[in-house]
């Protein structure tokens, strides 16, 4: 399975364009798109980012100019990039990157409804991470 949903599209090409910080993958049903590094950083499907369940969620600020510096090959589903912050636990099916593409203006506006809602700016850098956690600035107590 090339996706983690059969019959989904599948990229037949993907570019790292670094000076507009954006990935466009071009996939099997015609579709290309030109993902923000910023956007895959902030929606990461990395525990780090997603929690580990929902509500756990952590908005992520500060992103804007975070730069993709290395993009490895997982299986034959997904690509697993390193981002210029030191972020490199997420791991983008083919199905997450599509999604991302295809739903980004929505997702976009979804991010600005919680940086209000939480009174925050989108260029604030991140607070800082429990450092007494114990947990190597993870803040949960699973691992």
């Amino acid at each position: 399975m090339a996706g983690l949903q059969a019959g989904a599209p599948t990229p037949q090409s993907i570019t790292v364009h670094g000076q507009s910080r954006v990935l466009e993958v071009g996939f099997s049903d015609g579709a290309t798109f030109r993902i923000p590094f910023e956007l895959m950083r902030i929606y990461s499907p990395s525990a780090e980012v997603q929690g580990h369940g929902p509500g756990q969620e952590v908005l992520q600020t500060g992103k804007r100019n975070v730069e993709l510096v290395d993009l490895q090959p997982v299986g034959n589903y997904a690509v697993q990039p390193t981002f210029s912050d030191g972020h490199d636990t997420g791991i983008f099916s083919w199905d997450l990157l599509y999604d991302l593409g295809a739903r980004e203006a929505e997702l976009w506006a979804a991010y600005e409804q919680r940086l209000a809602a939480a009174g925050v700016d989108r260029d604030a850098p991140m607070a800082e991470k429990a450092a007494a956690s114990g947990h190597g600035g993870h803040a949960c107590g699973n691992h």
